[in-house]
């Protein structure tokens, strides 16, 4: 699904990422873990093309995401998640998540109000309640992001992203500020999504990338340190190190 091979990424002289590797499969939750400044974000933003590598490759399903703008993802298949919440406190739950449907709608005709832009207006409020419903939200469809608990808020950019109908779904630190019961609510969603998706998600809640995560990549100061199964990476004492020593998950 998607190939990281031996990517590099300098800012201005220094090595933010140093010849990193990550394989996602279909139907696999990756998770990527690691200290503060380790690079995992900016793992992300070379993946979705927002930073360009100074070496290595990136493909998806075959094809080389090199040269890609950033806005072609979406069609491809791809969407992410950002760090901060993103939604427009003037819009409705439901305008939220519609307007994170790529351009497949034709927009000359839809601006003209020409026949068809109505059903098609329609068919994608149609599909965000479906997302909303599937993420327990719907009832709040009608209600603005200002309202919500930061639970909700972090549910409905998930559904958002899920408008690009994508096969690879990038979530950055998709439980951050969650509640404990929140977070377990997430570990149910993220493994019902992967029955029709793979996802690769960047998190500091380690036990819960432990939880819901088929393999898990470590970066620390730019590099892969580690990569294997939840058990192996708990068991990785140079995982260990990274954290200052502290214990890095539950057994």
């Amino acid at each position: 699904m998607l190939e990281v091979a031996g990517i590099d990424v300098r800012f201005e002289g220094v090595v933010a990422l140093d010849g990193v590797s990550l394989t996602v499969r279909a139907n696999q939750i990756v998770g990527v873990i690691g200290p503060n400044g380790a690079g995992k974000t900016t793992l992300f933003n070379a993946v979705s093309r927002f930073v360009s590598p100074a070496g290595g490759t990136i493909t998806y399903k075959g094809q080389s995401l090199l040269g890609v703008p950033a806005w072609r993802l979406a069609h491809m298949g791809i969407a992410r998640t950002l760090q901060g919440l993103g939604l427009w406190p003037t819009l409705t739950v439901l305008e939220n998540v519609v307007a994170g449907a790529p351009s497949r709608t034709r927009l000359a005709s839809d601006l003209l109000a020409l026949p068809g832009a109505d059903r098609r207006t329609a068919a994608l409020r149609d599909e965000a309640l479906v997302n909303l419903g599937e993420l327990g939200v719907a009832d709040r469809a009608s209600g603005y992001p200002g309202a919500l608990p930061h639970g909700i808020q972090k549910r409905v950019i998930i559904a958002r992203a899920l408008m690009a109908h994508p096969s690879l779904l990038l979530l950055d630190e998709p439980a951050s500020g969650l509640s404990a019961t929140d977070v377990n609510d997430l570990i149910d969603v993220l493994r019902s999504l992967r029955t029709r998706m793979a996802i690769a998600l960047v998190e500091h809640h380690v036990d819960m990338v432990m939880a819901v995560s088929d393999r898990i990549t470590v970066l620390n100061l730019g590099q892969v340190i580690a990569s294997g199964t939840p058990a192996e990476i708990r068991a990785n004492s140079d995982v260990a190190n990274a954290y200052l020593g502290q214990k890095v998950a539950h057994a």
